[in-house]
């Protein structure tokens, strides 16, 4: 057996071994049919395989934002958790609207990287993932994690701002070419964006914490361990973050240039000898607040979540601790 076939024998054993008569905890899935990996077979298959364990109302989203009202209006609503199902665009958009309750978050992968999904512990293919939360109802253990904030924007593990902004806002403007290349089309989209724009004349920013200024062409920022995943390989960039430290960490790319770059992806994607450590590096540890301004008058694209929210001359960051509840 192969194929789709497959695919729906181990969506229905998996239903099947999880079918018991305990009371069902009641479950909200809010699914981006527009994203990578989410078809409607396969949420036809995940919704009947959780409907095993969990009394299950399913949601598709419409357009940008809307995963957020919808998780607005049911964070009170009774709900024992709240089921993002796609990509990490979705978890964002899902942690936007349920901040600050009582209602737990938990993600299935649909999209590409899947960052959140992994750093809750969470399996990367989707029928091993869909036995993980089915599991979950049996030992449930909610507890709560930072979230960071951003101009008022929430985020779960990372927002930049400059360049590496600059690539998500040309990936997603590319979709068809994200879902079929993946990781691959994110080096190239970054190595085109470093040449084109960041060598000859790139933005400028400065960042300012506890009093102190850095001056640069992008800044990273985490709330999480790893920056991102390249295809399951962690990419760390700041050090010290994490979701139940109660501080952000960063770093500061101080300029752009050939000689430069091939080092600094190395060290990202190595991991040894650490970015940190790297002299066009600026780190920034353990902070709480911090601004990122433009020095040269020109707007700076931000992303939250490996999601380009727009250009902006300002942002400020914060920690928002024990801020999202989560279970996994």
């Amino acid at each position: 057996m192969t194929g789709p076939s497959r695919q729906s024998a181990e969506f229905e054993a998996a239903a099947l071994e999880f079918a018991i008569s305990a009371p069902k905890r009641r479950a909200l899935v809010v699914v981006n049919p527009y994203a990578t990996t989410v078809s409607d077979r396969l949420r036809s298959l995940v919704i009947h395989a959780l409907s095993a364990r969990y009394e299950v109302d399913a949601i598709d989203t419409q357009a940008r934002g809307h995963a957020t009202e919808i998780c607005r209006e049911g964070a009170w609503e009774g709900y024992d958790v709240v089921v993002a199902f796609g990509g990490d665009g979705t978890v964002n958009e899902v942690i936007n609207g349920l901040a600050g309750s009582p209602t737990p978050l938990t993600c299935l992968p649909g999209g590409r990287t899947n960052v959140f999904c992994k750093l809750l512990g969470i399996p990367g293919e989707i029928v091993d993932a869909t036995e993980h939360v089915l599991r979950m109802a049996d030992a449930w253990k909610p507890r709560l994690v930072d979230v960071g904030v951003v101009n008022g924007r929430f985020f779960a593990f990372s927002s930049g701002v400059g360049l590496d902004a600059n690539v998500v806002a040309r990936v997603d403007a590319r979709p068809g070419l994200k879902s079929r290349l993946g990781a691959g089309y994110f080096v190239y989209t970054a190595l085109s964006t470093f040449a084109g724009r960041y060598l000859l004349r790139p933005p400028r920013l400065i960042a300012t914490v506890d009093g102190a200024e850095v001056a640069g062409v992008t800044a990273i920022i985490q709330n999480a361990e790893h920056y991102t995943y390249f295809n399951d390989t962690p990419v760390d960039v700041a050090e010290g973050s994490g979701l139940d430290t109660a501080e952000l960490a960063g770093v500061v790319l101080g300029r752009a240039n050939l000689v430069d770059a091939p080092s600094i992806l190395v060290r990202m994607l190595a991991r040894r000898p650490a970015l940190v450590a790297h002299p066009q590096i600026h780190s920034l540890d353990a902070f709480t607040e911090l601004d990122l301004r433009t020095t040269d008058a020109r707007p700076l694209p931000l992303h939250v979540d490996g999601d380009y929210i727009g250009d902006v001359m300002h942002a400020h960051y914060e920690i928002r601790p024990r801020g999202l509840t989560v279970v996994s």
